[in-house]
């Protein structure tokens, strides 16, 4: 029966298991009646009786407690109001049942009672992440033309484990309403997405699921904590967490919808959730606003203190019930537009009020500065303390270093004697104005640049004509080298860690999928050899601290050699790193470099090596340099050194 049993002003929106049933809250604020009608145990309820009236209260939120309710039960709401009636998704909804999609029952999930493993996981330091994007869909496929899923992904945990990223950061993973997607057009925040969520051989995936676990000691799961996608995300997380990776989602809170009109919004969800007259002014439709920057959908209403709630309520979502660690907010530029109201202010209330949930926890933001002429030319106030009057997020994804080292490969494509701005990678190492490094996010490739019909992949726009020539794999090195050793927090996109020449595509029965099998070939040593290589160059990161402090100084560049050098350095320690990059065909003997010290320093690093593994013809400085030439560079001391073709070396003092 439907009661108001267990409902008080502290009852949670959307669904919840109490003991003996479910309470039930929906915000309708203008509806005339919301009625709650499910599955719930052995029985099915659809009257329009009374008994199955949700009780409105002043803040115009609908209330009620199904006794016998239990996990797993279907239920949605029949909504009337001035302008229409019929059913409504909720919008806070765990999970969603695909038949009949998208008018179809939300299904009840408890919010709790998942056998967490990682209760000794910290997320890492700023300082320390390296960041693994990918797209949940085509990471993983093991059957053609079937989309990957959430336990795919979560088989695959030890190889990025192995890699040494420490943080994974999937694209959106909430249901949209076109498949196969990118993941930016949802409108249910809280629900996974259908083609991630695996429906068959549960038993196989248990099983080997279960042998990740008993190698990390750990005990096992049963299979019904695999049954629902919710279950099936929280095993990706717990995998990672106990593997040492921390996990960064990627959210879209400045719009909702898809990228065309919003007719695409359909009947059943939460545009229009109260139903009023719909007069073709988005600003009745509840939840939005008739503003737009760009986006496509519709902009949140965030004035509306309800509203934005909503968005706070996601977020502690992911990090109280699903375990984040962070998150990547997608196109906060868009969002604080004075066009579109409150959303400075909502992004302070949203930062402070994640904060205050866990000490350390990632808020990147995607800002683009002077995109639009009504909001900063600077990013400095979106990282800026919210107590101080800034937005309160802690990085920014940044593009200066990935515009620099593309246009660098890009120049370098041009032949030996074509001109290579080594001097904007100079200005580019350290991200302009920020007071840490690691404030900033960088990259050479993500899924925007990359996707098929945008920006070629590294190898690409190396080597145009052979995307498999040493040129290709060098000058690729090289700016995957420059990127893992400068401030900032490195991120690599999937596929880039082997040297994927492919657009990536959201499609799982296209052309653009990863080269898996490539790694397996034995007469394609070149996704081998690039692997080893980026693996080594991330432990190169994780074993020296000097290469994930602020420090930088490029001490040295010569746009004529396509020659830069660059200090990193921890103030007081002695640990210092000398970094020579180099983007010319030809390999530079007795090439005097200034160095912080005499002595003997050592070639902790060669990506020349990397090239058919190991590199017969290998250039180098066999095993290091002994400075001891005359002062140079800024420096006590100088080392005449071999640099080879486009290559870099990494030298330290011990």
């Amino acid at each position: 029966m439907l009661s108001q049993q267990h409902i008080s002003p502290q009852t949670p929106t959307g669904a919840t298991l109490q003991p003996g049933g479910a309470t039930f809250r929906v915000w309708a604020p203008q509806a005339s009646a919301v009625y709650l009608h499910g599955r719930f145990g052995a029985q099915s309820f659809d009257q329009l009786t009374d008994d199955r009236l949700l009780k409105k209260d002043n803040r115009g939120y609908w209330t009620g407690y199904q006794d016998g309710a239990r996990d797993g039960d279907r239920y949605r709401f029949w909504v009337e109001g001035a302008g229409s009636r019929g059913y409504k998704r909720d919008p806070y909804a765990r999970e969603l049942d695909p038949e009949n999609f998208p008018n179809c029952f939300a299904i009840l999930r408890a919010r709790d009672g998942f056998p967490w493993h990682d209760q000794g996981f910290t997320t890492p330091e700023f300082s320390d992440m390296i960041v693994y994007q990918l797209h949940v869909g085509t990471f993983a496929i093991r059957r053609p033309g079937i989309a990957s899923n959430f336990l795919d992904v979560a088989l695959k945990i030890p190889y990025l484990a192995d890699l040494g990223i420490n943080v994974l950061q999937p694209l959106p993973v909430d249901e949209q309403e076109a498949h196969p997607n990118m993941g930016y057009s949802g409108a249910d925040l809280f629900s996974p997405d259908f083609p991630y969520v695996a429906v068959e051989n549960l038993p196989f995936y248990l099983a080997e699921i279960n042998a990740l676990y008993n190698a990390r000691g750990q005990s096992p799961i049963a299979l019904a904590d695999i049954a629902s996608g919710p279950g099936q995300l929280k095993v990706l997380v717990d995998l990672c967490h106990i593997n040492g990776v921390a996990v960064v989602f990627d959210v879209v809170y400045n719009h909702a919808g898809g990228f065309s009109v919003a007719g695409q919004f359909d009947d059943s969800c939460l545009y229009y959730l109260d139903r009023r007259v719909n007069g073709g002014n988005n600003n009745d439709s509840l939840y939005f606003t008739d503003q737009d920057r760009g986006t496509g959908g519709l902009a949140f209403a965030l004035w509306n203190a309800d509203v934005s709630k909503f968005l706070v309520d996601n977020a502690r979502y992911y990090l109280e019930e699903l375990h984040a660690d962070g998150f990547r907010y997608d196109e906060i530029s868009t969002l604080i537009s004075t066009g579109q109201g409150s959303g400075w202010e909502f992004c302070r209330a949203l930062t402070s009020n994640l904060r205050g949930f866990r000490n350390r926890i990632l808020q990147n933001a995607e800002f683009w500065a002077g995109r639009f002429s009504d909001i900063p030319a600077t990013a400095l106030p979106v990282v800026a303390p919210a107590a101080a009057g800034g937005m309160g997020f802690d990085v920014v994804q940044h593009d200066a270093l990935r515009s620099a080292l593309r246009g660098a490969v890009g120049a370098a494509s041009g032949g030996a004697n074509a001109g290579v701005p080594m001097s904007a990678i100079a200005a580019a190492l350290y991200p302009p104005g920020f007071d840490h490094g690691w404030r900033a996010v960088t990259c050479v490739e993500n899924h925007d640049l990359v996707l098929a019909g945008r920006d070629p992949r590294l190898p690409v726009l190396a080597d145009a004509s052979n995307h498999r020539s040493w040129y290709a794999r060098s000058r690729s090195r090289v700016a995957s080298a420059i990127l893992l050793t400068a401030p900032g927090i490195p991120q690599i996109f999937m596929g880039q860690e082997f040297c994927e020449d492919r657009p990536w595509d959201v499609d799982p029965r296209g052309p653009n999928l990863l080269s898996w099998a490539a790694l397996d070939d034995p007469s394609d040593t070149t996704r081998r050899d690039h692997l080893r290589f980026t693996r080594d160059l991330v432990r190169l990161r994780r074993d020296l601290p000097a290469l994930r402090s602020d420090n930088v100084h490029a001490f040295y560049q010569s746009d004529k050699d396509r020659v830069i050098a660059y200090h990193r350095w921890r103030e007081g320690t002695g640990d210092d790193v000398i970094v020579v990059a180099s983007f010319s065909e030809t390999t530079w003997t007795g090439y005097e470099i200034g160095f912080p010290s005499r002595g003997f320093w050592k070639e902790r690093f060669n990506s020349d090596v990397y090239d058919h593994w190991i590199n017969p013809l290998v250039a180098g400085n066999s095993g290091g340099t002994v400075a001891e030439g005359r002062a140079l560079h800024g420096f006590a001391a100088s080392a005449a050194i071999v640099i080879p073709a486009n290559s870099v070396v990494v030298f330290t003092r011990s």
